[in-house]
């Protein structure tokens, strides 16, 4: 199984960035701005493409306040469908550090290495948003290539 992996620091507190993970409001300010409340412990995330409109729904599996955030993606492209999502956060210093993984991907397909610049742009996001208020969530997201 492949994983991507990233870490950041922001400069907010752990029970910040805990919130802008675990909250509709939050999730909107960071990743997409067309993230709602699905029911059932399911966030639906979804994205404006070239041919409509594309996302994810991911089922919250744990959550510790200001510690973890792990989901699993229910709904939404087939190499996305069964794999985890994990945000570790731990205080250094000044910096709450996100520690950032997106496992179970069955091979590294070209998909993934879009996936793992387009999380690092997304986590980039989070620590904006977590610092000053405002992030770069979707649609005002960096655009890395035709695929966004």
């Amino acid at each position: 199984m492949a994983e991507i992996l990233h870490r950041i620091g922001a400069t907010a507190s752990p029970d910040t960035v805990y919130a802008a993970l675990t909250t509709i409001d939050g999730l909107a300010g960071w990743w997409t701005a067309k993230t709602t409340d699905a029911g059932d412990d399911v966030i639906r995330f979804r994205f404006d493409v070239p041919h409509g409109e594309d996302g994810f729904d991911m089922k919250v599996l744990e959550t510790v306040p200001a510690e973890l955030v792990r989901w699993e993606v229910v709904d939404g492209p087939a190499e996305w469908v069964g794999t985890q999502i994990r945000f570790d956060l731990k205080q250094e210093d000044d910096f709450t550090i996100v520690l950032f993984r997106h496992e179970g991907w069955r091979e590294p397909v070209e998909f993934m290495y879009h996936c793992s610049t387009k999380w690092a742009t997304f986590l980039m996001s989070l620590k904006e948003f977590t610092e000053t208020g405002s992030g770069r969530p979707a649609p005002d997201d960096v655009q890395i290539s035709n695929w966004h």
